[in-house]
């Protein structure tokens, strides 16, 4: 049975992950979904958690809803090589794949490059995603299921920093490795490229979006300023150093912070509600659609298509949908 609009809440910044799915049941029952970046202590975490009904391991969900069928993958998002290996995992799975959630990124160093010889932010929070997406996009359409009205999705948890500076660079070696020379701040330039890679997030939904018509729905997302398990790793001094939390990691008074239930709500929300599917590509915080948010940069579909084929120029293969 699909939700429809008007028996469902408006979310908005207060909004839970688990009032979301509470409101969304019709919606998620009987979905796949497929969420990375879900350590403890963070909104992949909690997304996870709401959707499921999650508790700390697979081992207690299935204690706690013997009928829930969770499955662990290791997705080790800085080798493309490994990124290959969970892709062929998941297509092994019997199930279909109904959502694609990518949520993980890399906060741990100021600057480092992978085994692929590419800049760690950038590689694990926009090429590797792009890379596993790609490989496991015929399982998501297999989900597709027009009698009950479902059109797979695909969700890209951005940021607000998305429109910090000129967004992501076109230029093929900035982009791949961004500017590891000296640098008399680091930690500010790290939360810079932080904003890029967030920037290839919007610029990659719109592009999926118009590249997959009726056959996907994709979205990014703003989940808000939260205090998550990233702030304890290398991320947590360029916070410092621009005022968003202060030397005990505590909230500043520059943003306005979420608890992480709040912040993996509006992930939810551009996974399942039915009210944002004529919007695929669309950007959303708070639970709603923010289109009027999206830094110009982020919203130029000459760039998001300059940035989808030098992406597929970098991994070596084509994304056709």
């Amino acid at each position: 049975m699909t939700t429809t609009a008007n028996q469902l809440p408006t979310f908005n910044a207060a909004s839970t992950a688990e009032e979301v799915v509470d409101a969304l049941a019709s919606e998620i029952q009987g979905k796949n979904v497929l969420v990375t970046g879900t350590s403890v202590g963070g909104i992949g975490f909690e997304t996870a958690r709401a959707i499921a009904k999650l508790r700390l391991s697979k081992e207690a969900i299935q204690n706690e809803f013997p009928a829930t069928e969770v499955r662990t993958l290791e997705l080790d998002l800085s080798s493309l090589a490994a990124v290959r290996k969970a892709a062929a995992e998941v297509n092994a799975y019997p199930e279909s794949i109904h959502v694609v959630i990518n949520n993980a990124a890399a906060t741990e160093t100021v600057h480092g490059l992978t085994v692929d010889n590419l800049e760690i932010q950038m590689a694990s929070g926009h090429i590797a995603p792009f890379l596993f997406t790609k490989l496991i996009f015929s399982k998501l359409l297999a989900s597709a299921d027009a009698a009950q009205g479902w059109t797979p999705r695909v969700v890209f948890v951005s940021s607000i920093q998305h429109n910090a500076g000129d967004g992501v660079p076109l230029e093929k070696e900035e982009f791949m490795r961004g500017n590891g020379g000296p640098d008399p701040n680091p930690a500010v330039r790290m939360f810079a490229r932080y904003g890029a890679v967030k920037s290839a997030n919007v610029l990659t939904a719109r592009e999926m979006a118009r590249r997959g018509g009726s056959k996907v729905r994709a979205y990014s997302l703003h989940p808000g300023a939260i205090i998550t398990n990233a702030f304890s790793k290398g991320f947590k001094d360029a916070l410092q150093q621009v005022g968003v939390i202060d030397h005990e990691g505590n909230p500043g008074t520059v943003v306005s912070f979420k608890t992480i239930p709040q912040g993996a709500a509006t992930t939810v929300v551009a996974a399942f509600d039915p009210r944002i599917a004529n919007h695929s590509g669309a950007y959303l915080e708070d639970g709603v659609l923010a289109e009027h948010n999206v830094a110009p940069h982020s919203a130029d579909t000459r760039r998001a298509k300059k940035l989808w084929e030098l992406t597929e120029e970098v991994i070596d293969e084509k994304f056709d949908l």
